[in-house]
């Protein structure tokens, strides 16, 4: 079985990214961190630490992306709607004045 940590972390964000499991992904990285069972306890000072630090730092960073990839959608589609004006809709809630 070929293990390495590139595997690892490309599975992990593979399941971040992909929208069925991205939640059960993040619910599961927070129980880890909270969690006293760890590949290495926290009990030892800064070994115990690491796991921690990786499994978070992986968290945040792979988040971070998506939810910068996301802006930038919306951004090209704001962009794309104040070219072509004609094919932006825009919804209001009129009320008559007497």
């Amino acid at each position: 079985m070929n293990f390495s940590l590139q595997s690892i972390y490309n599975w992990y964000r593979d399941l971040l990214r992909n929208p069925k499991y991205r939640w059960w992904v993040v619910a599961g990285s927070v129980v880890y961190l909270v969690s006293p069972i760890d590949i290495s306890p926290d009990i030892f000072p800064i070994v115990g630490w690491i796991d921690d630090g990786i499994v978070i730092s992986l968290l945040i960073a792979e988040v971070a992306q998506i939810a910068k990839d996301k802006l930038q959608e919306s951004n090209v589609r704001a962009a794309k709607a104040t070219e072509n004006p004609e094919d932006a809709t825009v919804d209001v809630n009129a009320v008559q004045v007497d």
